[in-house]
């Protein structure tokens, strides 16, 4: 019986990671993200972190709570109001998939 619910699991996470348009994502890190954490998650500046590889349901999670107010920053919060929940998903999942350097 575990195994099933596992095995659901892991399908419904795949489905959700299927969905995620990379390409999309990827275009609205340039225009929004770029500036301060590089269009590929990898920050040069030392100030903004390195987001590229992280987990996209913690990404998803952080953005939509700057997106609701339900965490505030100066910087991020403004810049997640305009983002839609496929935006998110979108550059949750864009993010999630590049690799972090170590500059």
């Amino acid at each position: 019986m575990k195994k099933i619910y596992i095995l659901i699991i892991l399908s419904l996470l795949v489905l959700t990671v299927q969905a995620a348009d990379l390409k999309a994502g990827k275009n609205k890190a340039r225009s929004i993200c770029a500036a301060c954490h590089g269009i590929d998650g990898n920050s040069l500046e030392p100030t903004f972190p390195k987001i590229a590889g992280q987990h996209s349901t913690y990404l998803t999670k952080a953005l939509k709570a700057y997106r609701d107010g339900n965490r505030i920053d100066p910087v991020m919060s403004p810049m997640a109001t305009s983002l839609s929940d496929t935006d998110i998903e979108n550059l949750a999942a864009y993010f999630a998939s590049q690799q972090v350097r170590c500059d």
